[in-house]
């Protein structure tokens, strides 16, 4: 892999500096020009002294790091993502497809060390930066792939607690993910009471008949929430049978939590049990055909 070449940020907006996976003797002006024009083909990074960004384009930002706090999740819907925890307290087997700067990754190796975590990632230069992101090398617990995720997925072994896809390419959602298929095999390799969390993001038109193949699959056990911060929606979609959360505890058990991982899980089971009353998810299904 090529060494990390420096340059200003060419964006008015986005200031800082630009790393990219290109040679020395790289030219500065050509690659300016194609960021600009938004024919440069790989990711690239923006560090602006306190954060550093990950980017297919500027229009469409794949992950924020603090370089104060590098384990922490920066961005909201990734807090949301993370509300599984809520139904899955003790998961020993976490699967991730889509690595980007590593944030869901970092946050649950340093946070759940009985947890195993697989990263899946299809795009080799996304995983170049895996030390721009301060991400921990591979060991027993730790595991980086370069594989397409709904591959991986198939000849996966059973039992994954939580799988947490957040795929995303320049168009949008991954579309080797958004079919009938993939949530057949989803569902398929969840343990008992595993968890399925989709990051729903860009264009609509991207994941339209995603929540309704969801709801097909996981026989209505699903839950969307808004992420108003970020202009995302976050999808649950639970296993277990008969899924009946019982609110009142979980909005006890949310506050344990909180002191726990430092997220705000009382408003995210807030969040949930409104939209559950509300029917959000069939709504979102419908209004998406």
């Amino acid at each position: 892999m090529s060494q990390l070449f420096e340059m200003p940020s060419p964006f008015e907006v986005e200031t800082g500096t630009v790393l990219m996976h290109e040679p020395s003797w790289a030219r500065e002006g050509e690659l300016r020009a194609q960021l600009l024009d938004e024919s440069y083909a790989k990711p690239f990074v923006i560090d602006d002294g306190k954060s550093r960004f990950l980017y297919f384009n500027v229009r469409l930002m794949q992950s924020e790091m603090s370089l104060k706090a590098p384990n922490d999740l920066a961005i909201r819907y990734t807090q949301k993502m993370m509300a599984f925890l809520l139904f899955q307290p003790r998961p020993k087997r976490i699967v991730l497809i889509g690595l980007g700067g590593g944030s869901l990754i970092k946050f649950c190796y340093q946070r759940m060390p009985g947890t195993h975590l697989t990263a899946v990632e299809l795009d080799p230069h996304v995983i170049a930066f895996r030390d721009t992101f301060l991400m921990p090398p591979d060991d027993g617990r730790l595991q980086v792939l370069e594989a397409d995720g709904a591959e991986f997925l198939q000849t996966a072994e059973k039992g994954i607690d939580a799988l947490l896809v957040d795929a995303f390419d320049k168009t949008g959602f991954a579309p080797s993910l958004a079919n009938r298929e993939f949530f057949d095999n989803a569902y398929a390799k969840l343990s008992g009471n595993g968890v399925l969390v989709i990051n729903l993001a860009g264009e609509k038109e991207t994941y339209a008949g995603l929540i309704g193949e969801a709801m097909h699959v996981f026989d209505d056990q699903v839950i969307v929430i808004s992420v108003p911060d970020d202009g995302n929606h976050v999808l649950y979609a639970f296993k277990e049978r008969h899924f009946e959360p019982r609110w009142r505890w979980l909005h006890n058990y949310a506050k344990e939590l909180r002191a726990k991982f430092g997220l705000d899980f009382p408003a995210f089971v807030q969040k949930m049990e409104r939209s559950t009353k509300l029917g959000l998810a069939r709504r979102e299904a419908i209004r998406l055909r």
